[in-house]
Order: structure tokens, then sequence, then C-alpha cells
């Protein structure tokens, strides 16, 4: 599994530290960035950049995106095709959003939690499957149906 990290400004301190936990744990990273802490970036890019890395392979790939609330990132994410993101704000919202909603995008507030219970909601999340429970199934194929009808692919 490889794990692509975003965030602006705001999420910046809190993604250097899960970087570095989630290198030493021996998770594959890529960093889209931000690259320095810069007051006047925005998070469009960064969680634009996670969810189409994401978007590209949905079984081998998962992003965890920060910034100060979590909801920004979230909402750009949520607009890439094929991905599920899930703003998590305790480990149980994390584990049911992988058993029941098969979520590959973990949007993060780093204004309201600590480096600790990050790294635990994180794991949590990595770590947890999808049920495959045919009502969970039957639910994701409708989202990928409204995707198939809603989502206009890129012009070349």
């Amino acid at each position: 599994m490889k794990v692509f990290l975003g965030a602006d400004h705001g999420g910046y301190d809190l993604k250097e530290k899960v970087k570095t936990w989630l290198i030493g744990e021996g998770h594959e990273v890529e960093d889209c960035g931000a690259k320095v802490p810069d007051p006047q970036d925005d998070y469009p890019q960064y969680a634009q950049c996670v969810a189409e890395h994401v978007s590209a392979n949905v079984v081998e790939h998962k992003g965890i995106l920060l910034c100060r609330n979590g909801i920004g990132v979230s909402v750009v994410a949520n607009k890439v095709m094929g991905v599920r993101c899930a703003h998590a704000e305790t480990v149980e919202i994390a584990r049911t959003s992988r058993v029941d909603d098969d979520t590959n995008v973990l949007a993060l507030a780093a204004d309201y939690m600590q480096e600790e219970e990050a790294k635990t909601i994180i794991k949590t999340w990595l770590t947890t499957p999808f049920s495959g429970e045919a009502r969970h199934v039957r639910r994701l194929e409708q989202i990928n149906e409204l995707e198939r009808a809603t989502f206009t692919p890129k012009a070349s």
C-alpha cells in the first residue's frame, strides 16, 4: 500500500509528524505538499493531488489529508471520481468508514487533535478492512453509478 499525504499550512506540522511516523512504520509515503508552511497557500491543490493519486489505483493507494478543520480537504477529495473520503474525528468513525464505506482517503482536523490521537486514528483506518457485506457492497455500487452518471471525464 502506498500512502499519499497532503496538507495546507494549517495541517503542515501534523502532516510532517505523521509522515515521519508512517515511514517509520514501513509505509511507502508520497508527500503531495505543502512542502513548506506558507500561510498564503490553498488546500485544494494538495487535496486534489492526493485524491487523483488515490483515484488512479483505489486498491493499492490510500490518502491522508490535513487542514485546520478537515472539511475543506474532504470536500475537494470527494470531487474526484473513485475517491471516498471520510472526515474522521474519532477512532470509531475511522474504523466504521472503512468497514461500511471502504473509504480510501482520510481527512483530519489538525487544529482539533493531538499527534498521538491522529496516529491512533490513522493506524485504525489503515489496518481496518472493508467488511464486504452485501448491503455495503450494494450501497457502494449505488455511489459508483452516481459517479458514472455525473462525473465528466477530463478533456484530453
